[in-house]
């Protein structure tokens, strides 16, 4: 693919430790549909808002961390920019690097939406773990890792792919 590629992000944390396992480099995509009652993230809400970044640039970042476990496509909202999102993952995964990716779209509705879309489905087919769903501020805890509210689920995509059916990758407590 091309390596000019560009992506419009809100923002970039080079070393995140609450964005899933290990040290990771987080990817706050620009862009959400869903506009969730207490969005923690609510000025990556407009499509227009942020800066174009060229895929490049991201990967370099990266790239140049010898500690990253993984990257995680978060945001806004990474389906809202699919081919961008699947290439800075496969990236990633050329370098030994997991993905997480943040959607406020159920796994169900991803993978209605993969049937149509090759774009979605590629970022699908890249992510390692899938935080999913939108967040509901009436089931907001902070005792959750790597999630918001008790609605959403931490898939394990590898898993699932493995076993066709949804599997979690921590449980519901959590």
């Amino acid at each position: 693919m091309d390596g000019k590629r560009a992506i419009r992000l809100h923002g970039i944390a080079e070393d995140s430790i609450v964005d899933g396992p290990g040290y990771r480099l987080a990817v706050f995509t620009q862009g959400c549909p869903r506009h969730c009652e207490g969005c923690h993230n609510p000025e990556s809400i407009d499509p227009r808002g942020g800066t174009e970044w060229a895929l490049d640039d991201v990967v370099r970042l990266f790239a140049k961390s010898p500690l990253l476990e993984g990257i995680t496509l978060t945001g806004g909202e990474p389906f809202s920019q699919p081919a961008s999102c699947a290439e800075l993952a496969r990236r990633a995964h050329g370098m030994g690097l997991t993905v997480w990716t943040y959607s406020g779209y159920t796994y169900e509705e991803l993978l209605a939406r993969a049937g149509e879309d090759r774009e979605a489905e590629s970022l699908l087919g890249e992510t390692d773990v899938l935080v999913d769903g939108p967040f509901i501020l009436s089931k907001r805890s902070l005792e959750l890792s790597y999630r918001g509210s008790r609605n959403q689920r931490v898939i394990d995509l590898r898993k699932t792919r493995e076993s066709g059916a949804v599997t979690l990758y921590l449980s519901s407590e959590w």
